[in-house]
């Protein structure tokens, strides 16, 4: 049976359940064949209505059995989620051979939980709506759906694990571009690599990769690069604009966006890849930098150590993170050696963590530590309380990176083997503002506190750092500017003569008196 397509006429509401439930039991009945995805979505009616014409012109009607890979490059917006969940939904209720007691997945592999849990409520919602797809559910779990046909749906956040040992009709990504894992630069690459394997154990699978635009990189970019000029052939490839799918999605809202934000917008809603979003360093160079095997490198006498931190709240999703790291010799090339990393993953106590992180500097020696504005005051009275200083960094955060990248690029920087370290690296981005004007920051989703504390570490290894009113040579530890532990005045790493002072306030009003030195040393006031 073939089911019609566009608009059914009108129906009270018995008939047309009745309609809608004999559509189904014959779908269902006849799953030997190969039924097109089209005739499926005819039994949603939300899915027949005109608002659905594009998914069906551009998607559903090209999605035919010959398909093998699909990549969908679609607008925010379009109604991803629910055409995903149509997808599983769809192959889900097919028959399959399979040997007793085995299962057959179609799998659902979000970015994040909050993804996998609408998409999970999108298929569970459709397969309840339909008495006959309501009839084969077995078993339902927090994600997961058991059919009596054999075949299991199941919606989780994206893991290379979990296809192996597995057998899979459909394997859908969502938002390829956007998946996080904490162990690999490339999630995307290997959650495919995992995935084709278990896909080739079903004759007729598909692989699904379906999200938004981003940048010229990953699977989803690399799909529509290889793909989108082939007319015939297994792989299908779509690219459609948020209107293109979703007349009814507000065009006020993406005419701003677009004159607010003009890349991002274009990528979010019109399909467009993004050409000013680039990665910040290469995988090569960051593996030039890593001693393998080096895990931690305990205190030593005689070497002056410095120490970069980035607090946290505790109750986000932020790490709070230290780094400690020294200046060294390797033949005559000064080399930022990274010694330890500290990280404490929220939920957290940042008192507790504080504490521990004063416990950790203080068997380096370390007095003082560098970080960034956050919460205002607040770091600088924890730390204190546990004797150690805690400075404000002079360079944000995208110029520390900036800073750090000719550190890296040059082999000067000696880095742990730690993965997260080498993933969070990895996965830094270069984005260029409409003035020209680089910025560096982690991809959407993702997180960089442990390579935004070692990267401030190894830029003050690389210079001269001031902390507060004093400037140290890091590699010999001297003054050069300011005053040492004896209220000697020092300038260009000589003591001083000359007047100092006064100290002025945020108004330019002077808070006390100017002093006067002689080779660096206090001769009292100047009245």
């Amino acid at each position: 049976m073939t089911l019609p397509t566009g608009q059914h006429p009108p129906l009270d509401d018995a008939r047309r359940e009745q309609a809608r439930t004999a559509d189904a039991r014959t779908f269902v009945e006849a799953q030997g064949r190969q039924h097109e995805l089209l005739a499926f979505m005819n039994l949603f009616p939300e899915l027949r209505e005109s608002s659905w014409d594009g998914w069906r012109t551009h998607v559903a009607s090209k999605l035919t059995s010959a398909i093998r890979e699909f990549y969908g490059i679609v607008g925010r917006g379009a109604g991803k989620s629910r055409f995903v969940a149509l997808l599983a939904c769809f192959f889900a209720s097919r028959s399959y051979r399979r040997v007793s007691g085995e299962y057959i997945y179609v799998g659902i592999f979000a970015p994040d939980k909050k993804q996998s849990g609408v998409t999970f409520r999108y298929v569970v919602g459709m397969l309840k709506s339909v008495p006959v797809l309501a009839a084969l559910i077995v078993n339902e779990t927090r994600d997961s759906i058991e059919l009596s046909n054999g075949v299991i749906i199941e919606v989780i956040t994206a893991s290379t694990s979990a296809p192996r040992g597995r057998a899979y009709a459909a394997a859908i990504v969502e938002e390829a571009a956007f998946l996080d894992d904490e162990q690999s630069a490339n999630p995307d690459v290997e959650l495919l690599r995992a995935l084709r394997p278990a896909l080739a154990r079903v004759p007729g699978s598909l692989l699904a990769i379906v999200g938004s635009a981003y940048a010229q990189r990953g699977v989803l970019f690399e799909g529509w690069k290889k793909y989108h000029d082939q007319i015939d052939g297994d792989v299908l490839v779509v690219k459609a604009a948020t209107l293109d799918l979703n007349p009814t999605f507000d065009r006020r809202a993406i005419e701003k966006a677009l004159a607010d934000d003009p890349a991002g917008a274009s990528a979010e809603y019109l399909s467009q890849f993004r050409s000013d979003v680039t990665d910040f360093i290469t995988a090569d160079t960051i593996t030039a930098c890593v001693v393998p095997g080096r895990r931690e490198m305990a205190w030593t006498s005689g070497i002056n150590y410095v120490a970069f931190v980035d607090p946290s709240g505790g109750s986000g999703s932020d790490s709070f993170t230290l780094a400690i790291g020294h200046r060294a010799m390797r033949g005559t090339q000064p080399i930022a050696v990274i010694d330890a990393k500290r990280e404490t993953r929220p939920p957290l106590s940042p008192e507790a963590t504080v504490a521990d992180y004063a416990a950790v500097l203080k068997t380096y020696h370390i007095q003082s530590v560098v970080g960034d504005r956050y919460a205002g005051e607040w770091p600088r009275e924890a730390f204190r309380r546990h004797g150690i200083e805690y400075q404000i960094a002079e360079k944000a955060k995208s110029d520390l990176y900036r800073d750090a990248l000719a550190l890296l690029n040059s082999g000067h920087v000696e880095l742990l083997d730690d993965a997260r370290l080498i993933q969070q690296l990895s996965t830094l981005e270069r984005r260029t503002a409409r003035g020209g004007r680089d910025s560096i920051d982690h991809a959407p989703g993702a997180h960089d506190d442990i390579a935004n504390v070692v990267c401030g570490v190894a830029v003050l290894t690389a210079a001269p750092v001031k902390f507060g009113f004093r400037t140290f040579d890091m590699w010999t530890g001297h003054i050069v500017d300011g005053m040492d532990n004896s209220g000697n005045i020092w300038k260009g790493g000589r003591p001083w003569t000359g007047v100092f002072g006064p100290e002025r306030d945020v108004k330019g009003r002077p808070i006390n008196r100017a002093a006067r030195y002689v080779n660096g040393v206090y001769l009292g006031d100047v009245v």
